[in-house]
């Protein structure tokens, strides 16, 4: 029997038990994983493997894959999409990107617009960005709740709890109804952002990604991560699993992407449906038909 709930053994698993420190976790791999030609294969192979797994994902069409993407400015959240699903059959996958609420979608509660975009059964649904911005960025910047048109707020510290506890049921619901969730925190340390910005600001190509307002949000670096650090120890469960990517190193960030990926598409237990006997016979006689044309 398949499990109903799947977290993958990985050392960038967020624990379950709210231990999880992120000033203690790397933004960086070892010295020893930062070969480019080792990532760049093994990001291949998981591709390769990532394929046959949809393709029994697409034609069981039983259960459905949720892949969560968060992070800061710069850490890679579009280029790691597109290179580690590459390889995805986009008939069956879809991405949305989450931007700012507009007023249709700020009128239901705040999860409302994420339910509409879950992936029905047999497809991949990718979030770049999702409803963890509700208790990220709004945690960081507490005004914007005032525009939310919310009916009546509790203490702002009951505010967070109670969306945890939203976040954590709507996600366990997701997973009971046959829905694997993956959540990717891209970690990229404060250095490497401010690298990455100005090389955006360098390269003519790419000054179409800056946005002026990234960088008055590393003013609040401190309060970004107490909050990515609060969201991680309340929502990591086994049924919703956190996992936290060094993303200094972009290469080596992709192939840990793909791998939990793959990982967890293979612990689905996803298989080809057994045809009944009548369809069998039928496609036999069906092929002797065609063999004597």
């Amino acid at each position: 029997m398949s499990p109903r709930f799947v977290s993958v053994d990985s050392p960038f698993l967020v624990p379950f038990d709210g231990s999880f420190n992120i000033e203690k976790w790397d933004t960086a791999p070892s010295r020893k994983r930062r070969n480019d030609a080792a990532n760049d294969a093994a990001l291949d192979a998981a591709i390769a493997r990532m394929q046959k797994l949809q393709a029994r994902l697409l034609a069981n069409d039983r259960k459905a894959l949720l892949v969560i993407f968060q992070a800061m400015d710069a850490a890679g959240k579009d280029g790691t999409i597109k290179a580690v699903m590459s390889g995805v059959n986009p008939a069956g996958c879809e991405v949305y990107s989450f931007k700012k609420p507009s007023d249709l979608e700020l009128a239901p509660d705040f999860l409302w617009r994420i339910h509409h975009r879950v992936p029905e059964r047999g497809r991949i649904g990718i979030f770049n960005r999702s409803h963890y911005e509700e208790v990220i960025v709004v945690k960081v910047h507490p005004e914007i709740l005032g525009f939310q048109r919310l009916p009546e707020l509790p203490s702002e510290k009951k505010v967070w709890s109670e969306r945890y506890e939203s976040i954590r049921d709507f996600e366990k619901h997701l997973a009971r109804s046959g829905t694997t969730i993956v959540k990717l925190f891209l970690h990229v340390s404060k250095d490497e952002q401010k690298k990455r910005f100005l090389e955006r600001i360098a390269d003519p190509e790419a000054n179409w990604k800056f946005q002026s307002g990234d960088v008055r949000e590393r003013d609040h670096w401190d309060a970004y991560m107490d909050a990515y650090q609060d969201a991680l120890n309340e929502t990591s469960r086994p049924w919703a699993p956190w996992y936290a990517i060094p993303a200094d190193d972009k290469r080596f960030m992709r192939r840990a992407v793909s791998e939990i990926l793959v990982e967890t598409m293979a612990a689905m237990d996803l298989e080809y449906p057994k045809l009944p006997e009548a369809e069998r016979t039928a496609m036999a006689e069906a092929k002797k038909k065609l063999q004597k044309e």
